[in-house]
C-alpha cells in the first residue's frame, strides 16, 4: 500500500492520521524495513477493513479489549472511532459494564473518561498539537 493510501484509511476510521504513523514511517525508513511496514499495514486493511464485522462493532470490540489492557489513549481513539462509526453513548456504556466484569472498576473508570473525551472532542481536532499522542 502506498503512503497516500495508508493516510485515508487512518482517515476513514479515526478522522486522524494517529501521531504514531509517521514515526512508524520513519524508523522503517531508517533501518531499511518499509517492506515490514508495508506488510503491516497490509494486515491491519484486511483484519480491519475486510473484517466481517461492521465497522461500529469492530471499533467497540477495538474499544472493549483496550480498557481491559489499561490503554488509555488508544481507547480513547477507538472510542470516537466507534462514535464516528454510529456507536451510541449507551451501547458505549454497555461496554464499560462489560468491560468493569472482565478487568474490574479500574477498566470501568479508565471508560468513562475516554468516553467522556471522546464525546468533547471532535475527530477533525486530533492532529493538533494540543492533541499530542492522543492518537496512539
Amino acid at each position: 500500500m502506498d503512503e497516500e493510501a495508508i493516510r485515508s484509511r487512518y482517515i476513514e476510521l479515526f478522522g486522524a492520521v494517529p501521531d504514531n504513523w509517521p514515526l512508524r514511517r520513519d524508523l522503517a525508513r531508517q533501518a531499511g524495513r518499509e517492506n515490514a511496514l508495508s506488510a503491516i499495514e497490509t494486515l491491519r486493511e484486511v483484519l480491519i477493513h475486510g473484517n466481517p464485522l461492521d465497522r461500529k462493532v469492530q471499533q467497540m470490540v477495538h474499544f472493549g479489549m483496550l480498557l481491559a489492557r489499561g490503554e488509555a489513549a488508544a481507547a480513547e481513539l477507538h472510542a470516537r472511532a466507534a462514535l464516528a462509526a454510529g456507536a451510541t453513548v449507551v451501547e458505549l456504556h454497555g461496554v464499560l459494564e462489560t468491560a468493569a466484569i472482565v478487568a474490574g472498576m479500574p477498566a470501568f473508570s479508565l471508560g468513562v473518561q475516554a468516553v467522556t473525551r471522546a464525546l468533547a472532542i471532535p475527530a477533525q481536532s486530533l492532529d493538533t498539537e494540543e492533541n499530542q499522542g492522543l492518537t496512539g
